[in-house]
C-alpha cells in the first residue's frame, strides 16, 4: 500500500497500524515531501510494544524486518520536535511477500522460455514502477518548493511596488521644488 499522508501537524503524531502473522516480511519507505526542513520522527513498534525501528529528523529512509509474533504492528511519524511546520510524508508499507507471478512457479522444473521472458518483463516493470514513483516524490517535492518561492516573490514585488507609489509622490515633490 502506498501512502501520501495528510500533513503532519506541528507537535503531534500519526500512526497507521496492521494486524500482521508471524514470519510475514514487512518493507516501509517514507519520505518528507513537504514542511519545514522536510525532516520527521519515525518509529515502528511490535505487537508488544518493542521499538523495532527507531529514527528522528530523518528526510527519507527505509526499513525492513521479519515479523516474530503475530498481532497489530505501529508505524508512527512524530512532529512533535516543530513548533509551527505541518509535514507531509509519503509512505509504502509493504507486508508479505508477492504472489508468484505464474500459478506453478514454485514447481522444481525449469521455467519454459515464454515464462522466463514473462518473470524478466515483470521484473523490469517492477523496477520501472519505483522509478516513476521516485519521479513523482520528486515532482511534488520541487513542485511545493516552486509555488512557496512564487508566493514569495509576489509578496515582495507587491511590498516594492507600494513602496514605489508611496514614495514616487515625495521625489515628484521634490524634483518639482529643485526646479523653481
Amino acid at each position: 500500500m502506498i501512502y501520501r499522508l495528510p500533513p503532519v501537524p506541528h507537535n503531534d503524531k500519526q500512526c497507521f497500524f496492521d494486524d500482521l502473522q508471524e514470519g510475514v516480511k514487512i518493507d516501509i519507505d517514507y519520505q518528507v515531501i513537504a514542511g519545514g526542513n522536510y525532516d520527521i520522527d519515525c518509529f515502528v513498534t511490535d505487537p508488544q510494544n518493542n521499538v523495532l525501528y527507531q529514527e528522528k529528523k530523518r528526510q527519507y529512509d527505509s526499513f525492513s524486518h521479519t515479523t516474530t509474533s503475530k498481532g497489530v504492528y505501529k508505524v508512527c511519524f512524530s512532529n512533535e520536535f516543530s513548533t509551527f511546520t505541518h509535514k507531509t510524508v509519503y509512505l509504502d508499507f509493504r507486508a508479505g511477500e508477492e504472489a508468484p507471478l505464474l500459478p506453478d512457479m514454485n514447481r522444481a522444473t525449469a521455467l519454459t522460455q515464454m515464462e522466463s521472458a514473462c518473470l524478466s518483463i515483470h521484473e523490469i516493470l517492477k523496477v520501472v514502477t519505483d522509478s516513476q514513483t521516485w519521479y513523482r516524490l520528486r515532482e511534488a517535492q520541487d513542485r511545493i518548493r516552486a509555488e512557496d518561492l512564487h508566493e514569495r516573490v509576489s509578496y515582495w514585488s507587491i511590498g516594492e511596488t507600494v513602496i514605489l507609489f508611496v514614495s514616487l509622490p515625495g521625489f515628484a515633490l521634490s524634483s518639482f521644488q529643485c526646479a523653481i
